[in-house]
């Protein structure tokens, strides 16, 4: 998935992020929309609302470029599987990573993995949600991330799978800026886990029209 104890991507940073960065092998009326991709009338198109700790934000899913990931993620949203747990990974200049941990740090129970939807025209752009999983192109569960930047390294090619992209923030990015710029520490033997916990208080619909 894209970030957890055990799943692993490997970015380019410069200075001390230039080595590897563990990706996981385990497992937002008028404002601006990131990473819009499609052309599409976006009427059509589910959108949910995260309320955190650091601020809330909108994402609008994309079931015409991944109609199973988006299944797979609203199911958990109905379920309120992501209420109370953590972003419990975050490293600035690159992403931030949520839905697999409760604020004890205890891994949460999943459904079977998802089909891995990654598109060469799907790109992991700023602003663009994306799923988490091992080296495994099938294994994404529940775990996301948001890309803080473009991070062209986890899209699809021709030779390899890339990271399911199936969102984008449509309001509220300066919530996750904010959870971006968290100060980090190593916590239950991962590292980039916030000092200050970073709650998902609730991921819910939002109805047409709100």
């Amino acid at each position: 998935m894209v970030f957890s104890p055990r799943i692993k991507l490997f970015p380019v940073f410069s200075g001390a992020r230039r080595l590897a960065l563990a990706l996981l092998i385990l497992f937002t009326a008028a404002s601006p929309v990131y990473g819009d991709q499609s052309g599409n009338s976006d009427q059509d198109l589910p959108e949910v609302r995260v309320s955190t700790t650091e601020g809330a934000f909108n994402i609008r899913l994309r079931p015409d470029i991944a109609p199973k990931t988006v299944a797979n993620f609203l199911q958990y949203v109905d379920e309120g599987f992501y209420d109370g747990t953590l972003f419990h990974r975050v490293i600035p200049g690159f992403m931030i990573q949520a839905g697999g941990f409760d604020q004890n740090m205890n891994r949460k129970d999943t459904h079977d993995p998802v089909e891995n939807e990654s598109r060469q025209t799907a790109k992991n752009l700023r602003g663009t949600i994306a799923m988490a999983r091992t080296a495994n192109p099938d294994s994404a569960t529940a775990q996301f991330f948001i890309n803080l930047v473009d991070n062209p390294h986890l899209d699809a090619t021709r030779a390899r799978p890339g990271y399911t992209v199936f969102g984008s923030v449509t309001d509220g990015m300066g919530a996750v800026d904010a959870i971006g710029n968290a100060e980090t520490t190593r916590r239950n033997g991962m590292g980039d886990v916030p000092v200050k916990p970073i709650v998902v208080e609730s991921v819910r619909r939002v109805e047409s029209g709100q």
